[in-house]
C-alpha cells in the first residue's frame, strides 16, 4: 500500500476504503500456509494489516434507543476538534480524541498517516515536529524518565503549544527541548490503545482478574511467568480503592471515565471535572473558563447535561469488540499453537463481564486475549516509568483482538512487523522467555500459521 495517500485522522473510512485496496494480497498470504506446501527456504513472515472491512467502530449489540442516543453523541465529540475557545492547550499532543483513535475505524488506534505532523503548524503554529513524530510512524507521547535531579519523572510532556496558533495572541511558549533529553536517554514513548469492546473491559469483575491470574499456575511457573494486577491506591496511581486498575499500556487507569478525563487533560490539555488544574498556567496563555469542560446545568435534555469526558466514556463504554476474520485451516492451527506454546497463559483468549446495568454489557464474553494484569517484560521493552504496582518493566498483556488491522506495535510503536514484535518479548528478565523460546522452536510453517491466526484476531 502507498502510504503517501493524503489522509487526514478524521477519515476513518477513508482508511478503511484504501486497506481495501490490498485485501487480495494479505488474503492470500493468510491463506499461503494453508494452500501449499512452502518452497524450500521458507521463512515464516507477518502477513501485514488485514485489509478487509474495519471490523469495529460502531456500536455493541442490543443496545436501547436512549443508549444509542449517547453513544452517537459520545461519538460526535469523540472525533470533534476542539480550538483554543474549548480549552485547547496551552499544551497538547493533538486536538481530538480520534485523531489518535483512528484505524481502522473510530475507537481504533494510530492511521497510516500521523495527524500530528500537519497539527504542528495548524491555525499559525510555530511548532516543530520533533525528531520522534514522522509522517508515517505512529502517534506518539513523550514522557521523561526522570527529573533534572534524577527523582522520578514518568509524566507526559506535551509536543506542542498554543503558540501562534488563531486565538491565542499574547501567549508565547516554547517546546521541551527533546532533542537534549533525547540525547540523555531520557525519554520514552507511548502510542495509542484502541478502546473497542472497553466497555466489556471494564465490566469484567476484579475477582475473575485475580482467579484468571492465579489460574495453570505449575504451567506458568514452569515457563517463569508470574504476573499481578495493578491494584489502585498503589504509589503513582490514581485512586484509593484498593481495586483492580485495566486500562493503560500499565493498566494504570481504573475506570473509562478517569482514562478520559486524564487523556483530555494531558493529550489536549483541556482541564476538567475530574483534572480540574491546568496542567500549564501560564496567565497570558488562558482563553477558557477552568475547569474548561464541566457538566452543563442549563442543558434541558440529558444527553446535553454531560461533560465531555463523560460523553467520551459513554462511547467507548458502548463501543462494540473488533469482530475478527474467518477461519482458515491456517488460522485453526495457529490459534491452536498460541495456547500450546504459552501465549495464552499472559493473553487469555476470553474473560466473562459480570452483571451491568446496561443489558448489552453484562454476562458476555469478552475475546480480548489478555488477562489485563501486569508482566516484567524484561530489559529490551524496560521504559523506566513506573504507574501505580506497575513498575519500570512491566506492562499489562494487550488486549489482541483487533490485532489484524494494526499498523504499530508495543506499547512505543517501535515495529509495524509483527514478527520482531514477538521477538522483543524476549530479552534479560522477562517473564515471556519461556514463551518466546517454544515460538522458536516451532517450524517456520506452524510459526506462519501463528502469525496468520494473530492478523485474523
Amino acid at each position: 500500500m502507498n502510504t503517501k495517500f493524503a489522509l487526514t485522522f478524521s477519515l476513518a473510512g477513508s482508511i478503511a476504503a484504501l486497506l481495501l485496496l490490498r485485501s487480495d494480497l494479505v488474503s492470500s498470504q493468510v491463506q499461503f500456509a494453508a494452500a501449499k506446501p512452502p518452497p524450500p527456504g521458507f521463512t515464516a513472515s507477518d502477513p501485514g494489516v488485514r485489509g478487509d472491512p474495519a471490523g469495529g467502530g460502531g456500536p455493541i449489540g442490543g443496545l436501547t434507543a436512549n443508549q444509542q442516543a449517547f453513544f452517537d453523541s459520545g461519538l460526535a465529540d469523540f472525533v470533534e476538534a476542539e480550538d483554543i475557545g474549548n480549552g485547547l492547550g496551552p499544551r497538547m499532543n493533538l486536538d481530538s480524541c480520534a485523531g489518535c483513535h483512528t484505524q481502522p475505524a473510530v475507537g481504533g488506534t494510530s492511521p497510516f498517516v500521523n495527524p500530528q505532523v500537519a497539527f504542528a503548524t495548524q491555525d499559525g503554529g510555530t511548532d516543530m515536529v520533533p525528531t520522534f513524530v514522522s509522517l508515517n510512524g505512529p502517534v506518539r507521547e513523550a514522557r521523561f524518565v526522570q527529573n533534572p535531579d534524577k527523582s522520578p519523572d514518568g509524566g507526559v510532556h506535551a509536543l506542542f503549544t498554543i503558540t501562534g496558533r488563531a486565538g491565542a495572541t499574547g501567549c508565547t511558549l516554547v517546546q521541551p527541548d527533546f532533542a537534549r533529553q533525547l540525547a540523555n536517554g531520557n525519554v520514552i514513548f507511548r502510542i495509542p490503545t484502541p478502546v473497542f469492546g472497553a466497555g466489556l473491559i471494564e465490566q469484567i469483575p476484579d475477582s475473575a482478574i485475580i482467579a484468571n491470574a492465579a489460574a495453570s499456575a505449575a504451567q506458568k511457573a514452569a515457563l517463569g511467568i508470574k504476573g499481578k494486577p495493578n491494584i489502585t491506591g498503589t504509589t503513582n496511581n490514581n485512586g484509593n480503592d484498593g481495586t483492580v486498575a485495566r486500562f493503560g499500556w500499565k493498566a494504570q487507569n481504573k475506570s473509562l471515565l478517569l482514562f478520559s478525563g486524564e487523556a483530555y487533560n494531558v493529550e489536549m490539555g483541556i482541564s476538567n471535572e475530574i483534572f480540574q488544574t491546568e496542567r500549564d498556567e501560564t496567565a497570558n496563555c488562558q482563553f477558557a473558563t477552568v475547569p474548561n469542560d464541566v457538566t452543563n446545568f442549563d442543558a434541558t435534555t440529558p444527553v446535553e447535561v454531560l461533560s465531555n469526558i463523560e460523553r467520551f466514556a459513554n462511547f467507548m463504554r458502548l463501543l462494540a469488540p473488533p469482530t475478527p476474520a474467518p477461519d482458515t485451516p491456517s488460522i485453526i492451527n495457529g490459534r491452536a499453537l498460541f495456547s500450546s506454546t504459552g501465549c495464552a497463559l499472559c493473553h487469555t483468549p476470553s474473560l466473562t463481564t459480570g452483571p451491568s446495568t446496561v443489558a448489552a454489557l453484562g454476562g458476555q464474553t469478552a475475546n480480548l486475549y489478555s488477562d489485563l494484569v501486569v508482566h516484567d517484560m524484561g530489559d529490551r521493552l524496560a521504559d523506566g516509568v513506573s504507574q501505580g504496582a506497575a513498575g519500570p518493566s512491566e506492562f499489562r498483556s494487550a488486549p489482541l483482538w483487533g490485532l489484524g488491522q494494526r499498523i504499530f506495535f508495543l506499547h512505543d510503536g517501535r515495529t509495524s512487523d509483527l514478527v520482531r514484535a514477538i521477538q522483543e518479548h524476549s530479552s534479560k528478565g522477562s517473564e515471556a522467555n519461556g514463551v518466546i523460546s517454544r515460538y522458536n522452536d516451532l517450524p517456520e510453517t506452524d510459526k506462519q500459521d501463528v502469525l496468520n491466526f494473530l492478523r485474523a484476531l
